[in-house]
């Protein structure tokens, strides 16, 4: 090979590895273009991820929200946003004030032993009777049954005072009253399947629109915050107040006998 034609060689294989070296230097410059894309897109991807998260956290719970929306009302009802309920004969002197949560058990042996008698004593007119519902067992599992049970009742007492006051036996009662552990009064189909045993509410379209749309959830809202706020001292539930005084030292009255003897000591004052 000829001195010139060996320079030419070399020269070319110079050429072949410059360029060489130049696309391995793209590809390697494209390989990181890639990666730090990759890198960006997934720190976005996870960054949305949270702020959709905190978002989605920071939301208002839909009982929460009804807070804020205008109160429908149901019929037989009075005061404020319709809190007022009052039941019985306008000639019955006074009023028994009664406060219960639809989950408390401790209600639902009261209803389940005395409430017969308490029904009697308002069809007998010996005294009216004025319903404060609650919600505050909910608030101790982030449940929503006392809340929804609620609202059925306003759509109960909406149909009338009976329908509401049958209704409310119903979800005491031993056979559809859930222990307080189990919050199955946060299911619409539980509250209609109880509503089908009260003659009133039975196959009642408007009543189970009523609750299916949650037409008197933001009532059960202002409902409880009456219990909330009221002035007489009660805590707990079920309370029982006359005359703006507790009735039993705050104590539930969980015998016939001992709500005839307290109520009588209360109804001669």
């Amino acid at each position: 090979m000829s001195k010139r034609n060996s320079q030419t060689a070399k020269t070319a294989a110079r050429e072949r590895l410059r360029i060489e070296r130049e696309r391995e230097a793209k590809r390697a410059k494209t390989k990181r273009q890639v990666i730090v894309a990759c890198s960006i897109v997934g720190v976005l991807a996870i960054a949305g991820g949270i702020g959709y998260a905190v978002v989605q956290a920071n939301k208002p719970t839909h009982w929460e929200a009804v807070k804020d929306e205008k109160v429908v009302t149901p019929a037989n009802t009075t005061g404020t946003d319709g809190t007022t309920v009052v039941i019985g004969k306008a000639s019955a002197k006074k009023t028994l004030k009664i406060y219960e949560d639809p989950r408390c058990p401790v209600c639902a042996q009261f209803e389940q032993t005395v409430g017969p008698t308490v029904k009697k004593d308002i069809d007998d007119g010996k005294f009216k009777m004025q319903f404060v519902g609650a919600t505050f067992i909910d608030n101790k599992d982030n449940g929503e049954g006392s809340k929804n049970a609620l609202s059925a009742l306003g759509a109960a007492l909406n149909v009338s005072d009976k329908a509401f006051l049958d209704y409310k036996a119903a979800l005491y009662s031993a056979k559809y009253h859930p222990d307080e552990t189990t919050d199955k009064f946060k299911d619409d189909s539980y509250l209609v399947k109880v509503a089908d045993t009260v003659p009133e509410l039975k196959g009642n379209k408007k009543f189970q629109d009523a609750v299916e749309k949650g037409t008197y959830d933001a009532w059960a809202m202002a409902m409880s915050k009456t219990f909330d706020d009221n002035k007489e001292g009660v805590q707990g539930t079920p309370g029982f107040v006359m005359d703006g005084k507790q009735l039993n030292g705050g104590n539930p009255l969980m015998t016939v006998d001992d709500f005839n003897k307290v109520v009588g000591e209360a109804l001669k004052k």
